[in-house]
């Protein structure tokens, strides 16, 4: 059973280690952010929906500042201190704001700024894990094997938001803080073991975690703008960003005035993802290692552009949210993994820099920038119809982004078929 079940899965010998310890990882990783999820989507109205803009603006910022500190930092420290040390920093965070949510100070401006840390918090955790897996794992590995690593992260999504419901009858939302705390834990000692499992295979491997990754603190920034590459990355997800913040914007109007409660509306959202959660899981298990890269890189972009093409015509609110769903089961199961073994070719420094730069401030770039422009194009009177139509073209652009990176891959991986492909992202031009 274990041998047609491996391969049935597309699993090699020597990898059900490492692949039951990323599952797991990023299964408590996504278990402690989808936990406080909904309780953002509820801070987002709680802080005020016409404060989203200034909210977002905020999270760019700040990522923008902590992105040099990134960089300095996994310079000068080793991937083996550095990784574990950015779960520890936020999981001190939570604790936090478990102390502020009880003593109930100002609740409207640590509502806003739970909105700011989750939306940077979310990001920059993630975009670690798979900067790690991309480090660990080869591009042949990471077409296989990324499918099912996703998986174990939807498995965590789907329980995540299920504890939220229930522990909403129970506890007061501040104990969800130290709950995620306690799932953040669990991801450093999967940290501790994955660099295990990498030292013993180092006399395959010319990395391992016990040397600083180098270079200059700025590298990652221009990394991301030199190569094409990179740049297309960053384009494709910019797409992906301003088209989620505009729908967004809208879900996030029609449930404040639809549900008046803020309980009601934090296990709406809960529900919400739990159906995004169960639908990704399935996908992840049997479609994502089955579809080529150039299809999980298109589906996305083509399910975006059907969705405003019909929001173009007519705007109802079952289907907003059926958009949101479809969009958010195609970017997990498929968009998300194919994104991350288009990283597999590049460089170390690539993986962790640029990929963090490209991941966090351009991603959160593009969502203050569309909350702007959706208030300025609304300020001046245009209607949701119209920024539907807005957004058809650009959804037009990005199908074809998606197909011209999955080729730019594939070239990469032809010219270099025996090696780990870790040269400069500078060669990739």
């Amino acid at each position: 059973m274990k041998t047609r079940l491996t391969a049935w899965l597309k699993i090699e010998e020597g990898e059900v280690v490492p692949l039951t310890w990323s599952c797991f990882y990023l299964f408590c990783l996504l278990c402690g952010y989808y936990i406080l999820r909904p309780v953002r989507d509820e801070m987002a109205i709680e802080g005020g929906v016409q404060h989203l803009p200034w909210m977002m603006t905020a999270t760019f910022l700040v990522l923008l500042a902590v992105t040099p500190v990134f960089g300095w930092l996994s310079a000068r420290f080793s991937r083996r201190q550095f990784l574990p040390a950015v779960y520890l920093f936020f999981g001190a965070n939570l604790l936090m704001f478990y102390v502020f949510m009880r003593s109930h100070v100002h609740p409207e401006w640590v509502a806003r700024a739970f909105f700011v840390w989750l939306s940077v918090f979310n990001l920059f955790v993630v975009s670690v894990f798979w900067s790690f897996m991309v480090d660990l794992f080869s591009p042949e590995q990471g077409k296989r094997l990324f499918g099912m690593i996703a998986a174990g992260g939807s498995a965590g999504a789907l329980l995540g938001p299920s504890v939220t419901a229930l522990s909403t009858y129970f506890f007061p939302i501040a104990n969800l803080m130290a709950l995620s705390a306690v799932m953040l834990l669990v991801c450093v000692f999967c940290i501790r073991r994955l660099d295990a499992w990498s030292k013993e295979r180092a006399p395959v491997r010319r990395e391992t975690g016990d040397e600083p990754i180098g270079g200059h603190f700025l590298t990652g920034i221009r990394l991301a703008f030199s190569s094409p590459y990179l740049a297309g990355i960053a384009g494709y997800i910019l797409f992906l960003t301003m088209t989620a913040t505009f729908l967004y914007l809208e879900q996030a109007g029609v449930v404040g005035q639809a549900v008046p409660s803020p309980l009601e509306r934090t296990r709406l959202y809960a529900g919400v993802d739990l159906a995004v959660s169960s639908l990704t899981f399935l996908t992840q298990i049997f479609v994502t290692a089955r579809m080529p890269l150039s299809g999980a890189l298109a589906v996305l972009p083509a399910a975006s552009l059907a969705g405003f093409f019909l929001l173009g015509i007519y705007q109802a609110v079952p289907l907003f949210v059926a958009l949101i769903i479809i969009r958010r089961v195609s970017e997990y199961a498929l968009a998300k993994p194919a994104r991350e073994v288009l990283f597999t070719v590049v460089s170390r420094e690539g993986k962790y820099k640029a990929k963090n730069f490209i991941d966090t401030a351009i991603s959160r770039g593009g969502d203050a920038a569309t909350g702007w422009l959706v208030a300025g194009i609304k300020g001046l009177g245009a209607t949701a119809t119209m920024m539907a139509w807005i957004m058809v073209p650009l959804a037009v652009a990005w199908v074809g982004l998606g197909v011209f990176l999955a080729r730019a891959h594939g070239r990469c991986v032809d010219e270099r078929p025996h090696s780990r492909l870790s040269s400069s992202v500078t060669d990739l031009r």
